[in-house]
């Protein structure tokens, strides 16, 4: 399952720049890396959020956490990424305008990477990517847009389809395929390459988001008519 796109209009705001912006900013930042690291791994350990460096305040503390949000492994990482970003976060830019947008999505970020860095706090592996974010995006579009539907490519035996799923269904398959894998890093009877921590993390975050929302956004979500 691969969300596409969310298939309603702005209520508030024609273009979301804030969301175009990070993008673009995380797209530009993969392009100029292999410019300027020496060594990938311990340019990740010192701007990714390292658990252990963090624990033992060591490293950049505050500062990683932000810069590790706009880091990403590998081509298919930052993809996996952005396009999601771009799903979730069009719509939740509108019902909170640019400048609260971008301060949820940091927040959401940094609920992300402590809850990461509290569960595995020995854990010498850098945490890094937008996912965080995102997944707190996902949880505030799920929120405030119940009954949104999603542009979704799924197979169906083998041939691709693009249905309209309800946002629900596509976003608690994304935070339900967390859960397992999570425990299971936590336990011990797993290793990680997927930083599950920092996904439950962000989605949790989204409860925040109302206190995000534009005016307007706020009134009709207590009113309980559509944001």
């Amino acid at each position: 399952m691969l969300p596409l796109n969310d298939t309603e209009k702005n209520r508030y705001s024609f273009f979301p720049i804030v969301t175009v912006l990070l993008i673009v900013t995380n797209c530009f930042i993969y392009y100029i890396e292999p410019y300027i690291v020496d060594s990938y791994w311990g340019y990740y350990m010192k701007f990714g959020a390292t658990p252990i460096l963090i624990r033992e305040t060591v490293g950049g503390g505050v500062i990683s956490n932000v810069t590790a949000m706009f880091l990403h492994g590998g081509l298919f990482h930052l993809i996996g990424n952005m396009l999601p970003l771009w799903v979730f976060g069009r719509r939740v830019e509108d019902a909170c305008g640019p400048l609260r947008y971008l301060a949820f999505y940091l927040f959401a970020g940094t609920w992300a990477n402590i809850l990461f860095v509290v569960v595995l706090s020995d854990s010498p592996i850098p945490g890094i990517g937008a996912s965080g974010a995102i997944f707190g995006l996902m949880g505030a579009y799920l929120l405030l847009y119940p009954g949104g539907r999603i542009r979704t490519l799924v197979f169906v035996n083998i041939l691709p389809i693009w249905p309209r799923i309800r946002a629900i269904w596509v976003v608690l398959y994304f935070f339900g395929i967390q859960i397992i894998p999570a425990v299971e890093v936590l336990l011990g009877y797993a290793d990680y390459r997927i930083n599950y921590w920092a996904h439950l993390g962000g989605f949790f975050s989204a409860v925040f988001v109302l206190l995000f929302l534009r005016p307007e956004a706020y009134a009709r979500y207590l009113s309980e008519v559509p944001v």
